[in-house]
C-alpha cells in the first residue's frame, strides 16, 4: 500500500483546499466545493476565500447571504458554519442528534428530566411567526416554562441543536457589526429541511464522505469525524469501499480517498497563503501534522490568524491601523520574509479597499523590507 508521507499529505490539502493555486470559480461553487467555511467570527470567512480565488469580490459573498444563496447556521461540530442553501437543507437532519448530544453535554444536570422533543416544538411555535429572535429573546419566551436551565443554556439548546435556525445578515456582511439574529432556517430558505433518510440507509453520510475527501483527502476516518462530528460515518464509509482507494500515513494509518482527487507531487511549490481565524484546512483534520506542526497544534482552536509558508503554519498575523503584522514560529529565510511581506501587503490592501499597503514581519531583523510601499502594489 502506497505510503503517504507529510510533504505528499500536506501539497494534496492546499489543491483541494484551493490554497495551492487561487482559483477561478464562483464565490457559491467555492464555498460548496469547501464544504462550507467555519465562521462562527462573522468576517473570518471573507480572508478564507481571498486566499483561495482569484480577483475575489467581498460583496459578491455578502450579496449571495441577501439573497439566500448562502446560511448562517449551526451545523459541523455545532459551530456556525457558512454553507449554501442546498447543503444547509440536505445535511440538517443528519446533524440533528450529535447537535443534540454535544448541547445537552454541555448542560446535562440542567436539562435532566427534560423532554427535549418538547421543548424543540415550543421553540419552532415561538418561532413561528418569522420573527427574528435573539437567543435571549427565545429563552425569555419559554423561561416560564421550564424555568430550571438558565437562560443562556435555554437558548443555547434550543438555537444551536433542537430548532434549525439561520443567523440572518446584515450579520456576516462585509465590514458590518451586527448582532445575532435568528429565524427558522425553513422559513428562511423557503425550503424545508430534507428528511431523515430511512432507517438502515445513509446517503446523506455517503455524500458528506465524498464532500469531505473531494476537499480534505486522503484522509482517515478520524479526520472525517473531526471535521462533521458525526461518530456513524464508518458505516458509509465501509458501504463506499467499492468506490474509495486506500494508503497509509507516515503513522500507519489508513488513508481513504477519491480515485481521481488531485495528488501533486510533493515537490510543487506552495505559495505563502493568510488563513483566518477557525479555518477548516487546520480544523478539518483529527491528525493536523500535515499542515501545523505539534507544538503549535494549540492555535487552531485559539482563533489564532496564521500564515502558511512552503505549505505549514510557519507564523500568525494581525491588523490593526491598517498595518498587517506578522509573527513568525520560526526563523524565515529572506526569500521566504520577503514572500510573506508581499502577500502582506496585499491583504492589506485587500481589508483597507486599498487605503493601505503595509506590512511588516515582526522578526526582530532591523532589515525594513516589505515594511512599507506605496500604493498600486497590486492585487494578485
Amino acid at each position: 500500500m502506497t505510503v503517504f508521507g507529510p510533504r505528499a499529505l500536506n501539497r494534496a490539502t492546499l489543491a483541494r483546499q484551493l490554497l495551492l493555486d487561487r482559483a477561478d470559480v464562483p464565490v457559491l461553487d467555492a464555498v460548496a466545493h469547501l464544504g462550507g467555511l467555519q465562521a462562527q467570527e462573522p468576517q473570518e470567512p471573507f480572508v478564507g476565500l481571498w486566499s483561495r480565488l482569484r480577483a475575489f469580490d467581498p460583496t459578491v459573498l455578502s450579496d449571495l447571504l441577501v439573497r439566500r444563496s448562502l446560511v448562517r447556521t449551526h451545523l459541523m461540530r455545532r459551530t456556525i458554519h457558512l454553507v449554501t442553501a442546498d447543503d444547509a437543507l440536505a445535511w440538517r437532519a443528519r446533524h440533528d442528534s450529535m447537535l443534540r448530544q454535544r448541547s445537552i453535554g454541555t448542560y446535562r444536570r440542567e436539562f435532566d428530566g427534560t423532554d427535549l422533543d418538547e421543548l424543540a416544538e415550543a421553540g419552532r411555535a415561538v418561532m413561528a411567526d418569522d420573527q427574528p429572535r435573539s437567543m435571549t429573546e427565545l429563552a425569555r419566551a419559554l423561561a416560564g416554562r421550564w424555568p430550571t436551565p438558565s437562560p443562556r443554556a435555554l437558548g443555547e439548546v434550543l438555537i444551536a441543536a433542537l430548532v434549525p435556525m439561520a443567523q440572518l445578515p446584515p450579520r456576516g456582511l462585509w465590514r458590518t457589526r451586527a448582532g445575532v439574529r435568528n429565524v427558522l432556517l425553513s422559513s428562511w430558505l423557503g425550503r424545508e429541511i430534507d428528511p431523515p433518510a430511512p432507517e438502515g440507509s445513509d446517503p446523506v453520510g455517503r455524500a458528506l464522505v465524498r464532500r469531505y475527501l473531494a476537499a480534505f483527502g486522503p484522509a482517515a476516518t478520524a479526520d472525517l469525524r473531526a471535521w462533521c462530528g458525526l461518530a456513524g460515518l464508518p458505516a458509509a464509509v465501509t458501504a463506499m469501499r467499492g468506490e474509495l482507494i486506500t494508503f497509509r500515513d507516515g503513522r500507519g494509518r489508513e488513508l481513504i480517498d477519491l480515485p481521481d482527487a488531485p495528488r501533486p507531487d510533493p515537490d510543487t511549490p506552495a505559495p505563502v497563503r493568510f488563513l483566518p481565524a477557525f479555518d477548516n484546512a487546520i480544523l478539518g483534520y483529527h491528525d493536523r501534522s500535515r499542515i501545523i506542526d505539534d507544538a503549535h497544534r494549540g492555535l487552531s482552536v485559539a482563533g489564532a490568524r496564521v500564515v502558511l509558508v512552503d505549505g505549514w503554519v510557519a507564523a500568525t498575523w494581525s491588523v490593526e491601523a491598517g498595518t498587517v503584522t506578522v509573527t513568525p514560529l520560526r526563523r524565515f529565510s529572506r526569500a521566504e520574509r520577503t514572500a510573506v511581506a508581499e502577500q502582506g501587503r496585499r491583504l492589506a490592501s485587500f481589508l483597507s479597499d486599498g487605503e493601505s499597503h503595509r506590512a511588516r514581519v515582526d522578526d526582530g531583523d532591523p532589515d525594513p523590507v516589505g515594511v512599507t510601499v506605496a500604493r498600486g502594489a497590486g492585487a494578485g
